[in-house]
């Protein structure tokens, strides 16, 4: 091999990082404990920052003074896959309206009632998860 074409290897050799087995220099032993446990702090930092982020999030969105209790959903009910009715408490009256993927129309609108609790042969709102574990471990 004449001496440009040894140049060539050994310029292409040193661009790669490729080196001669005897010039290579042993490598450190990895710290096993210590990458895991920067792992583990990182994984938590980073939970740590999403959770603050949405704890943020939801301080800076929400409604103050007047405007937060102008405004409340009564009840809503599925009648389709994606389309809602919904039931909007504003001041002293009740707005009744179908909400379906981009469009909201009012159906009607009702003066403010008062909720009475179902009757007892219907079936009542869901209970509690602890509530419902309780009654289902003394039905055993």
């Amino acid at each position: 091999m004449n001496r440009a074409a040894f140049l060539l290897v050994l310029l292409w050799l040193s661009l790669t990082g490729i080196t001669p087995a005897h010039a290579q220099a042993t490598a450190p032993v990895a710290d096993v404990g210590g990458s895991l446990l920067q792992l583990f702090l990182g994984l938590v930092g980073v939970i740590a920052l999403m959770i603050g982020s949405l704890w943020l999030l939801k301080k800076l969105t929400a409604q103050r003074g007047e405007a937060a209790g102008l405004m409340r959903v009564v009840a809503g009910t599925s009648v389709g896959t994606r389309e809602r009715v919904v039931i909007v408490e504003i001041g002293s009256t009740w707005l009744v309206l179908g909400v379906a993927p981009g469009r909201v129309s009012a159906l009607a609108e009702v003066p403010r009632q008062s909720i009475t609790p179902p009757a007892t042969g219907a079936p009542s709102a869901p209970a509690s998860f602890p509530d419902w574990l309780r009654r289902f471990s003394q039905k055993k």
